[in-house]
């Protein structure tokens, strides 16, 4: 099976001279561990929690929510996003992205097609499959 049937295509992504700010309200109220950063349709960087937590974490230690939320308004996302992403394309197979994952120690995959972004693959989309196949062969087991 290939990735394009798995991804999630209605993809968030934020673009390069947003605030951090945004990103962080966008984690914490739809519950979104990652973003593409794009300009345009092209994919340029990714940001993660984990880098969200290190931008506020280490330049403002020991504050409250609003002086933290206040910090992070001053940063652009283009100052904390990887730019060295690891990709994958829609016809890669599912046990290639998984297995890139593991090696890579990361949480999602942007998928892309001629260097737009169409998709990303996410630690969620590689279980629900994983849950999802194994349900097909206890089906396929108890016939």
């Amino acid at each position: 099976m290939k990735v394009r049937e798995i991804m999630t295509t209605e993809v968030v992504a934020l673009k390069v001279d947003e605030e951090l700010s945004l990103a962080s309200d966008i984690m914490t109220l739809a519950r979104i561990r990652h973003f593409p950063v794009v300009e345009g349709e092209q994919l340029v960087g990714i940001i993660s929690q984990r880098d969200l937590f290190k931008a506020s974490i280490a330049s403002v230690m020991g504050h409250d929510y609003k002086e933290i939320r206040d910090h992070l308004k001053t940063v652009t996302i283009k100052e904390v996003m990887v730019k060295d992403v690891i990709t994958v394309g829609p016809d890669t197979e599912i046990h290639e992205a998984g297995k890139i994952m593991i090696e890579k120690k990361i949480g999602c995959l942007p998928v892309v097609s001629d260097d737009d972004l169409v998709g990303i693959v996410t630690e969620t989309d590689m279980l629900q499959f994983c849950v999802s196949c194994h349900q097909n062969e206890t089906a396929s087991n108890s016939k």
